[in-house]
């Protein structure tokens, strides 16, 4: 190197060692004002998503979310911000500001490009349904509260705007029609009893009308009466009149003109749309093809554990026999009523408490409760979990739909779904990301990374033993059930969507490889038609989480301690897979 290049090198080091300093607090200061800026927006245009945190200030705001003007304004609040970010000098950042900038960066930039792909051409469907969200605001029973004359007002409001979404939910399908961009015909069967069920005369016997029935008994005779009046007018010239438009619509007009083939690679760009939604329902850039192959891997892995369970019974018939013996043998479905199933699901809890605290430094102090899901959504529906507010006033609810509790079958993975959906899978993750107030708040309160979140539920299925669940061969065979059932999605969901496999080879499919009822498949399968991908991140993200376990356990030996990695895993809230190898891998390296 000559001495001029070390001269100027020379200069260039010392002006970089003094500037930054005073950049570097401005930048810090000015990330923070951004981040909390875009989050402040994003709520005013995601309204429906401060509801589900509990943030009161726009309930009663319902957007007109398929509409040219929403989706320009969505495009300018991504770009916008998207402009700002790149602004900043990333490198001389902390570390949580660092991963706050790379997660807004993917962020701002999956929306834009899902903007590309029009998806509001197919506006709702029987699972992914603005529809079915304002029957559970509207019941009284979700996330919307009615404890204030207030609170009943806004309501009304958000009623309001529901005809007008609705309209344009319908000229969006026309669009769709035209452009060739239609739902499956076995979806569209299933939305119109949904709508249909909506319609009443009797604005008593509405679902609607259950805020009423709820009204606080500090509200004064005359408030009673007028919001009594103002909500059967509600019901009976908004509600009922926009599901029956909707299913009308459906019937008469969407139906015939829907498809008759199950994946998206049948429409035009179809499969640009999917390879999108893998990459952001899996964080990662893996390909149809090579998700496909690690479904195939896993199929074979699990029927292999599961065949020596069988053996373990002293089950002599094939696999298949043996889950047919699950599905149909009265033993297995000891339940009388709703009441039995949710106490079994209590006593499941309680069995495993002890044993938390050994891997978990960091418990949530968000309540929890488990409860049945509501009778207008349980036959669609699957158990779930619905986060608690981060003030602690609205419990995490752990939802199981019962439709015949003498039906409802113990094999079917009980342990691992509460692994999953309640403690420690859905409620400590998301109730712990709330709790965290030194997270900013785009963090703390959103960036739903569907393979963070769901592979992190799916992993901590495989804690069952360490919590001391798994006892009974059958309920681990259960849970070996839960673990295929993910796995086989690996392969169904790609092979509708790319591969030409019809809705009734994937039930088939899936009824060859899982004990799944006949019902519990076609349900399964039209998600994956819905919600093309997104059935992907469960298996994709809890690989990652496991294989990350088994590379520091192998680095750090004796000093793993696995309630701190469960904690470096949560502590940040949800991240995209790249990223969070990216952070894990700075954590091992300081032991």
């Amino acid at each position: 190197m000559s001495k001029i290049a070390i001269i100027v090198l020379t200069i260039f080091s010392l002006t970089s060692c003094h500037q930054p300093k005073e950049q570097e607090a401005k930048d810090i200061k000015d990330l923070s004002v951004l981040t909390e800026q875009y989050y402040e927006d994003k709520l005013k245009l995601y309204p429906l998503e401060a509801t589900s945190i509990g943030d009161n200030r726009y309930n009663d705001l319902l957007p007109n979310s398929g509409s040219a003007k929403f989706i320009k304004e969505e495009h300018d609040f991504y770009q916008k911000y998207l402009t700002q970010l790149k602004t900043y000098a990333r490198d001389i950042l902390d570390e949580n500001d660092k991963l706050s900038y790379d997660i807004l960066e993917d962020e701002l930039t999956m929306g834009l490009e899902a903007q590309k792909k029009h998806f509001e051409y197919m506006p709702f469907d029987q699972f992914n349904s603005l529809p079915l969200i304002m029957g559970q605001l509207g019941s009284g029973e979700g996330m919307q509260p009615f404890k204030t004359i207030k609170d009943y007002n806004h309501w009304l409001k958000r009623i309001g705007a529901f005809s007008v979404w609705a309209d344009t939910a319908i000229a969006n399908f026309q669009k769709g029609d035209q452009k060739g961009i239609v739902l499956p015909r076995a979806l569209v069967v299933k939305m119109i009893p949904q709508m249909q069920n909506m319609v009443v005369t009797d604005p008593s016997k509405s679902l609607f009308y259950g805020p009423i029935n709820k009204m606080p008994k500090t509200f004064s005779k005359a408030d009673k009466k007028w919001l009594r009046d103002a909500y059967n007018k509600a019901i009976l010239t908004e509600i009922v009149p926009t599901y029956k438009k909707l299913g009308n619509y459906l019937q008469q007009e969407y139906l015939p003109k829907s498809g008759n083939t199950s994946g998206l690679s049948a429409l035009p760009e179809g499969k640009t749309m999917y390879a999108f939604l893998i990459k952001q329902q899996t964080t990662t850039q893996k390909t149809p093809e090579e998700i496909y192959q690690i479904g195939l891997q896993e199929v074979a892995r699990i029927s292999a554990v599961m065949d020596s369970v069988k053996t373990h019974v002293g089950f002599k018939g094939s696999l298949k026999a043996f889950f047919n013996y699950m599905k149909e043998d009265p033993k297995f479905m000891p339940y009388q009523t709703p009441k039995d199933v949710l106490d079994a699901f209590e006593n499941i809890y309680k069995s495993m408490k002890p044993n938390l605290k050994k891997i978990f430094k960091n418990m949530p102090k968000t309540p929890f409760e488990i409860r049945q899901t509501e009778a207008f959504r349980a036959a669609t529906a699957s158990a779930e979990y619905n986060q608690g507010s981060a003030d602690g006033k609205r419990p995490g609810i752990f939802y199981v739909p019962i439709l015949n509790a003498k039906k409802f079958n113990v094999t079917s993975g009980m342990e691992s779904l509460f692994l999953h959906e309640a403690i420690p899978g859905h409620h400590y993750q998301i109730s712990l990301q709330h709790e965290n107030t030194s997270l900013p708040k785009f963090r703390r309160f959103g960036g739903f990374y569907n393979a963070y979140v769901e592979g992190w539920a799916l992993y901590c299925e495989s804690l069952g033993k360490e919590l001391g669940l798994y006892t009974d061969p059958y309920q681990y065979m259960g849970a070996l059930g839960d673990e295929m059932h993910r796995a086989i999605r690996l392969v169904v969901d790609v092979a509708i969507h790319t591969k030409g496999m019809t809705r009734e080879q994937a039930i088939n499919y899936m009824m060859d490889h899982e004990a799944i009822s006949t019902q519990g498949a076609i349900a399964e399968i039209e998600r994956y038609m819905a919600f093309p991908a997104q059935a992907l991140g469960y298996k994709i993200g809890a690989i990652k989480i496991q294989e990350l376990r088994k590379k520091y356990q192998k680095s750090m030996g004796n000093k793993f301690n696995i309630a701190d990695f469960h904690d470096q895993l949560l502590k940040d809230g949800p991240i995209p897979l790249s990223i969070l190898e990216k952070k894990m891998d700075a954590w091992a390296s300081t032991y």
